[in-house]
C-alpha cells in the first residue's frame, strides 16, 4: 500500500478551520477519519467545530475514549489508532507520528512553529518507497494550492 503524505503550511487559517474544512472532503469522499492531537484543549476546539455547521453541515463524530467510538465516522484522538477503521489521518497538532504512515493517506498541519521540523520530516521521506509526498500552502485569499 503506498501512503499519500500531505503537508498543510498553516498561515492564514487556524487549525480548527482547517482540520473540519479536511473532515468535510473526507466524508465527501466516503471515507473514515482519525483527527490526532496531542493537546485535549485543541481536540475540544476541533470537535466544537465539527459541530458548529448545524444540521445540513454537522460532521459526526466522537472521543476515541468513548463508548461506541468504532462507530463513529470521525475520531479524535491523542494517538494514531485508528479504531473507528479510518483510513485516513489528520495530524492536527503538527507532529509527525510513523504510526500515520499505516493509512491510505495522512495529512500533516503545521504553522511556522513547526516549519523546520516538517521540512525535516520532507526530506525524510523524499524516495522512501510507498510514500507520495504534496505540500499544500494557502494564499492570501484562502484558497489552498498544491506545489512546492
Amino acid at each position: 500500500m503506498t501512503t499519500r503524505v500531505d503537508f498543510y503550511q498553516l498561515s492564514r487559517d487556524p487549525v480548527e478551520r482547517v482540520a473540519v474544512m479536511l473532515a468535510r472532503k473526507v466524508m465527501q469522499a466516503g471515507k473514515r477519519l482519525l483527527i490526532v492531537s496531542g493537546n485535549p484543549g485543541q481536540r475540544a476546539v476541533i470537535g466544537k467545530e465539527l459541530w458548529r455547521g448545524g444540521s445540513e453541515e454537522f460532521l459526526a463524530h466522537g472521543e476515541a475514549d468513548a463508548a461506541h467510538a468504532e462507530k463513529q465516522p470521525i475520531l479524535l484522538s491523542d494517538n494514531v489508532e485508528a479504531v473507528n477503521g479510518a483510513s485516513m489521518v489528520i495530524l492536527a497538532d503538527g507532529k509527525w507520528r510513523a504510526e500515520a504512515l499505516q493509512f491510505e493517506r495522512a495529512l500533516l498541519l503545521f504553522g511556522s512553529e513547526e516549519t523546520e521540523a516538517a521540512r525535516g520530516l520532507w526530506r525524510e521521506l523524499d524516495g522512501a518507497d510507498d510514500v507520495t509526498r504534496e505540500i499544500h500552502k494557502q494564499d492570501d485569499s484562502g484558497r489552498w494550492r498544491a506545489g512546492a
